[in-house]
């Protein structure tokens, strides 16, 4: 004995498909339009309590770094350093937080590895 569908659901499984490949060739549309406007967002932070600023594209790519001159100490690098180092995982972090963000917005919380 065979299990059937309903009447009404025989025969629609192509256009169903049919349906979800639009569905999903529009979403990647979509992310290509929110990546490449990424792409040309430009996002700034400040660290070290406003001893250094800098920008980044959401493309990942720094734009500028703007140290202040009071954190410039040639006795102690290492303080330099840090404050460098705190910097770019700040922009890092705000890049990565809103990529992620716009881009739940176009695929509606759908994890997709690998995508951004």
């Amino acid at each position: 004995m065979r299990a059937r569908l309903p009447q009404e659901y025989q025969n629609k499984g192509a256009a169903n498909m049919n349906q979800m490949i639009k569905q999903a060739q529009k979403m990647q549309d979509d992310i290509a339009e929110v990546q490449a406007k990424l792409e040309e967002t430009d996002f700034t932070v400040s660290a070290g309590g406003g001893m250094i600023e800098l920008t980044m594209t959401g493309g990942k790519k720094l734009k500028s770094v703007k140290l202040n001159p009071d954190c410039i100490d040639k006795d102690s690098p290492e303080d330099l350093e840090d404050i460098i180092i705190a910097g770019v995982n700040a922009i890092l972090e705000k890049v990565d937080e809103e990529s992620a963000k716009e881009m739940e917005k176009v695929t509606g919380g759908i994890n997709m590895p690998g995508l951004f």
